[in-house]
């Protein structure tokens, strides 16, 4: 994705906020808004933000368990699938 086609200044913002919440739900695409030239902020619609969110969650859980692994906190699965049928039912 290129973000210099999605690049306006404040004052389009301003002018077309109606018009820009639409193309960015219709598109998925962030928009950059500059204010006197440089880029100030990145505006997306709420579902790509719920995506991006969730994404980076999963990334977060996942360096977590490498670290673990690093640090050799780790349980070998018979020792898990043991346990886990140790376990009483409930029935």
């Amino acid at each position: 994705m290129r973000y210099s086609t999605q690049v306006k200044p404040i004052s389009y913002l301003k002018a077309n906020a109606a018009e820009v919440l639409l193309q960015l739900t219709e598109r998925r695409e962030p928009m950059v808004i500059t204010q006197n030239g440089e880029a100030k902020a990145v505006l997306q619609d709420v579902a790509s933000y719920e995506e991006t969110q969730e994404t980076l969650a999963l990334l977060k859980l996942l360096a977590l368990g490498n670290k673990d692994i690093e640090q050799g906190k780790v349980t070998p699965v018979g020792d898990v699938v043991a346990r886990l049928r140790a376990k009483p039912s409930g029935k």
